[in-house]
């Protein structure tokens, strides 16, 4: 695991000095995602340079450093990773030359490359990666991502070079590189809390789609095509479903693939643990990963000092039944919030998603004892545990059949009961039965009333800022017709599955835009932050590809998400451990913003600071935090997405005139 950066500059020739001065002015940027050892390769003859932070996981010897060249010297790679089960391809690739020379998975994946070809390794690599493959040869630079999107690759391509990184702030570190903040993608960032469909920021800069690799020849060519498609995927699975599947071999083969794909992130050569919240996810992860191990495994978890935020409690319960090594700490909100300015300000780019705080938190526990940590994220877009599959298997066609004038009218009840109101009510119900942030969801639900179709439903269920144009300086009218939303996915994949049923739509559209842009990035960015490694293991391809080839009743039956992960989980913890409504990592932003954090979220919401980043209109953010100060509204998600633009605008603003 590690950062990586580079650039290629087919038509512009730099001297070495400057070539090298460039490079490391790019590394050293992600010095945070590799604290162990840096390596830098240029070649300026032809325009070449590679570097790379390392954060040593594998193979802890000199033989696993980066930039690494082939044995031929034909082939040279920075990556950034880990690739599981490779002993098979290992054989046949020292069948076809000599011994390799260490025990590194990227000297695996680079001799591979080099003998058995690009397109045959990625399709035995089992694993998260992103790299950079260099053929000094035919002048090529290859940039690859892996299937899902787990790992990130940053590409500004400005037609005479190529210059690309784990995070943008290597590009951005250049100044000749970076284009101005793009209005259109600070509308899709306010649309969504996130930046979807592969979008920076900043003009010139992209990310690479998952499952894309991106050829750049030496005369200035470029090829970039898909190399792995999860709706291909998914349309060659439902085609291939049998009328009748046995439960049983269902659940098997589930459990098979599971406990394979676990234990193969189990090997590292440094210490190894696991993220533990007590949910379905986390928990069978955690209880796979004691089935195979040796010793207890190391646990953690983050708990909060409110109950109505807190799954410490349930996490330690099921890290007491499984016999883990627990470690879990209870922070006060005055903690927490403390913290907040400064993880948002720090931010490669704006991120709206609050959970991050928590991610951050827990990964910066496990990093003070572990280096590498499994994590049980993907389990809800594989087999259908958010709350909006549940709705489009079951409530979505009767809501959306109900008469308009019904609607309408219960919209505005459930809009004009204060939030809190609905806080208290969901109190005197039973606590197994208890929903979370009961005024938050109710009002979820009132916008959701006005959906015209499933489509529509699946927007307002994902939007954070309904008309974000009509906010951004420069973008009315852009934003709609430029950015690929997750609505626009979901149309798409409508109109070419027709074979998919609105849930399965849903959680295809998820796991497209939703897994890569916002919760993928999450996990990225926050254990990265610290140095640790965050493995995926529910997000193992052929985990993914075995869910799809399901029936929907065995992913939702009865109105119950992630079936099949249960039954499962159910060889290892009873049902009363973890038989509890859907939590997730939400924090109580909402009473943060009327309470301690409203200092700071006023001084970024000021006109005169909306007005000093120049990227939005005052007005209509200051309507939306009155009315939440006032306690009618909850806007938190609204102004959470405002206010991690706005830090990050602010400290970018700071960072420059510091330099200049």
């Amino acid at each position: 695991m590690c950062g990586i950066t580079g650039y290629f500059a087919t038509s512009a020739h730099l001297t070495a000095d400057a070539a090298h001065a460039r490079l490391a002015a790019m590394t050293q940027c992600v010095a945070h995602r590799g604290p162990d050892d840096q390596g830098l390769w240029v070649d300026p003859s032809v325009g070449i340079a590679l570097g790379q932070r390392r954060l040593a996981v594998i193979d802890l010897s000199p033989t696993g450093a980066q930039p690494m060249h082939s044995a031929s010297g034909r082939h040279v790679i920075v990556y950034n990773g880990e690739c599981y089960e490779l002993d098979a391809l290992r054989r046949d690739v020292e069948r076809a030359g000599p011994a390799l020379r260490g025990t590194s998975d990227t000297e695996v994946v680079l001799e591979a490359c080099e003998r058995l070809g690009i397109d045959a390794t990625l399709e035995r690599l089992i694993g998260m990666f992103a790299f950079a493959l260099f053929d000094r040869e035919t002048r090529v630079l290859h940039l690859v991502r892996d299937r899902l999107g787990i790992k990130p690759l940053y590409i500004a391509d400005d037609g005479h070079r190529v210059h690309f990184g784990s995070e943008t702030r290597s590009l951005r570190a250049l100044g000749d590189v970076v284009g101005s903040v793009d209005p259109a993608s600070v509308a899709a960032f306010l649309g969504r809390g996130v930046l979807p469909g592969g979008r920076s920021i900043n003009h010139g800069v992209r990310q690479l789609h998952p499952g894309t690799i991106l050829s750049v020849h030496g005369d200035g060519a470029r090829h970039e095509r898909t190399w792995w498609s999860l709706p291909t995927i998914v349309a060659a699975s439902t085609r291939a479903r049998a009328s009748e599947v046995s439960v049983e071999a269902a659940v098997e083969e589930t459990a098979t693939l599971l406990r394979r794909a676990v234990g193969a992130r189990m090997v590292a050569d440094v210490p190894l643990g696991a993220f533990l919240s007590g949910g379905i996810d986390s928990t069978t992860v955690v209880a796979l990963m004691q089935e195979q191990a040796s010793r207890p495994v190391r646990t953690f978890t983050i708990g909060s000092a409110d109950p109505a935020y807190d799954e410490s409690v349930f996490a330690a319960a099921v890290a007491k039944h499984l016999g883990t090594e627990h470690t879990d700490v209870r922070l006060a909100d005055s903690e927490i919030v403390d913290l907040i300015p400064d993880l948002l300000a720090g931010l490669d780019e704006p991120f709206a998603d609050p959970s991050y705080v928590p991610t951050w938190l827990v990964s910066r526990l496990a990093r003070q004892h572990v280096t590498v940590a499994l994590s049980g994220d993907g389990g809800d877009e594989v087999f259908g545990g958010y709350s909006r599959h549940r709705l489009a298997a079951g409530a979505a066609a009767r809501l959306l059949g109900l008469p308009r004038p019904v609607k309408l009218a219960l919209s505005g009840l459930l809009s004009v009961v204060p939030p809190r109101a609905w806080d208290v009510a969901a109190g005197l119900l039973p606590a197994s039965r208890r929903p979370g942030r009961a005024g938050e969801q109710a009002q979820k639900i009132a916008r959701t009333l006005g959906a015209r179709d499933i489509d529509d439903l699946y927007h307002r269920l994902t939007s954070v800022w309904s008309s974000p144009d009509a906010l951004v300086v420069g973008a009315s009218g852009t934003a709609g017709a430029d950015v690929r939303s997750w609505g626009t996915a979901l149309r798409d994949l409508g109109s070419g599955h027709p074979e998919l049923s609105p849930p399965e739509r849903m959680m295809l559209a998820d796991t497209l835009g939703y897994l890569p842009d916002d919760i993928l990035t999450k996990v990225d960015r926050a254990s990265m932050a610290v140095s640790l490694e965050a493995r995926v293991p529910l997000l193992d391809h052929r985990v993914v590809e075995a869910a799809w080839r399901l029936p929907l009743d065995l992913r939702i039956r009865g109105g119950v998400g992630k079936w099949v992960l249960r039954q499962v989980l159910a060889r290892h913890v009873p049902d009363r451990l973890i038989d509890r409504p859907k939590r997730g990592f939400a924090q109580p932003v909402g009473r943060w913003l009327r309470g301690p954090l409203r200092p700071w979220a006023e001084d970024l919401l000021a006109p005169s600071a909306i007005a000093g980043t120049g990227l939005l209109h005052p007005a209509p953010v200051q309507r939306l935090w009155h009315e939440h100060l006032s306690g009618r509204h909850d806007h938190h998600a609204q102004l959470w997405a405002v206010l991690s633009l706005q830090a990050w605008s602010a400290a970018r603003q700071r960072a420059a005139s510091s330099s200049a």
